[in-house]
């Protein structure tokens, strides 16, 4: 932490911002040490104790030779150049969490309509007013059904101006459609003639999809359709089908689209009752070993958090250690569904398993309840889900005990959401 002198007097200084201003922030040096943690802390809050010299302008980025320094990559064809480290947004409720990751460099923030029923949105709208456009990279992601229903164009166009509404802007640097898993859907010619008029019209710069679902065809029909700018896929060391992956990954950079990884956690925990959690750092690192990766969006929701990623991002070299413990979670269960769809075809009911998995996730690795409800009403399940079969028939690849996942998360959605979390 660089010192400096004033009145005679020696200061650490540091960096803080509130929603109008950007701040230079001088702690005494009578203060003890202050750590990386404390730092983030004061400097996201403009704690007591520091002067405090509005008016200053104070560079966020960090400077060539700099140990703090994030690398940055060219997302594909657009030309914007990222740090390797955003912010997934979706889980995060606190601004000044936002905040702190805006003033240590970062500044792709990634969010959805969907997520916290659209606050999540309203928060980066509200945090963003005001401050210069081009010191931000904003994207945001909408869901539609598939197949599509007669009025898709207009209500998927009605989805996109709610969503800059509550941002607070007339453009979104990148618009998604959100959790494509069919190939007929990335080729779909509404679908794609919907995204390109967003795009003329300027209500986005960009335009791509998210995938949860890990299949490299998704990629080779993004190529073949020629419009997306921009692909965010689940990319992490669990991925049963790595290697036609990465292959298809490196098709897709060929062809000019950048690649965003989500998703790299693996869940959030080592182990599958969701107690343990995971090493983020080697996680992280690990997707970075792939150049044709631009950034990852870990959702941090708190300071320690985003500390462990910042932390991965200043020295993103994966280190003997960090391999062999990621290779040591290779075969064992963890909470990672692989969206493969094969618990669906054994199914006697074709339950959207899958999704019930990722809800799963949701709850059990990321602490998330919330969005796991969300996740699971949007499937529209019956009440008596699974009433109709005494013994589950679906062999999970992963070895997942499908059932028993069903039973501990679908009654959630009795549960009123004040109590959850």
């Amino acid at each position: 932490m660089e010192k400096v002198n004033y009145f005679d007097k020696s200061f650490y200084i540091c960096e803080g911002q509130d929603d109008k201003h950007t701040y230079i922030i001088l702690y005494p040096m009578k203060t003890k040490r202050i750590n990386r943690r404390a730092f983030f802390r004061l400097s996201a809050t403009a704690g007591a104790g520091a002067l405090l010299m509005p008016g200053v302008a104070a560079t966020r980025t960090s400077q060539p030779g700099n140990e703090n320094e994030i690398p940055v990559r060219t997302l594909g064809r657009t030309g914007v150049k990222l740090p390797i480290l955003s912010m997934g947004v979706m889980r995060a409720d606190n601004p000044n969490v936002v905040r702190a990751a805006y003033n240590s460099g970062l500044f792709h923030f990634d969010t959805a309509h969907g997520y916290q029923n659209g606050k999540n949105e309203e928060m980066l709208g509200k945090f963003f007013a005001g401050k210069k456009r081009d010191s931000f990279f904003i994207a945001t992601k909408g869901k539609f059904d598939y197949p599509l229903k007669d009025d898709f164009e207009q209500t998927y166009t009605d989805l996109v101006d709610l969503s800059l509404k509550r941002l607070e802007m007339d453009q979104v640097d990148l618009f998604y459609a959100h959790a494509l898993s069919k190939v007929e859907e990335v080729k779909d010619e509404r679908v794609i003639a919907v995204l390109k008029k967003l795009k003329e019209e300027g209500k986005t710069r960009f335009i791509g999809f998210s995938a949860h679902a890990g299949k490299p065809e998704l990629l080779d029909a993004a190529i073949e359709a020629g419009i997306y700018d921009v692909i965010l896929l689940s990319y992490n060391f669990k991925l049963s089908n790595l290697k036609e992956t990465e292959e298809a990954i490196a098709r897709a950079a060929k062809a000019g689209i950048g690649l965003v990884a989500m998703k790299t956690m693996t869940g959030g925990t080592e182990d599958a009752a969701g107690k343990k959690k995971i090493n983020a750092e080697a996680c992280l690192k690990w997707a970075w070993k792939n150049e044709h990766i631009t950034t990852a969006i870990p959702g941090f929701s708190n300071y320690d958090e985003l500390e462990e990623c910042l932390a991965a991002g200043r020295n993103p070299e994966l280190t003997s250690g960090e391999q062999e413990y990621l290779a040591s979670l290779c075969g064992q269960e963890m909470l990672y569904c692989q969206q493969c769809g094969k618990c669906q075809t054994q199914c006697p009911e074709h339950l959207p398993i899958p999704d019930i998995m990722r809800a799963y996730m949701y709850a059990y690795g990321y602490k998330y309840s919330k969005m796991s409800k969300e996740t699971l009403a949007e499937l529209n399940l019956s009440p008596d889900i699974c009433a109709n079969c005494d013994t589950c028939r679906v062999t999970c690849p992963s070895g997942f005990d499908v059932s028993a996942k069903i039973a501990a998360i679908t009654p959630v959605l009795q549960v009123p959401n004040e109590f959850l979390t």
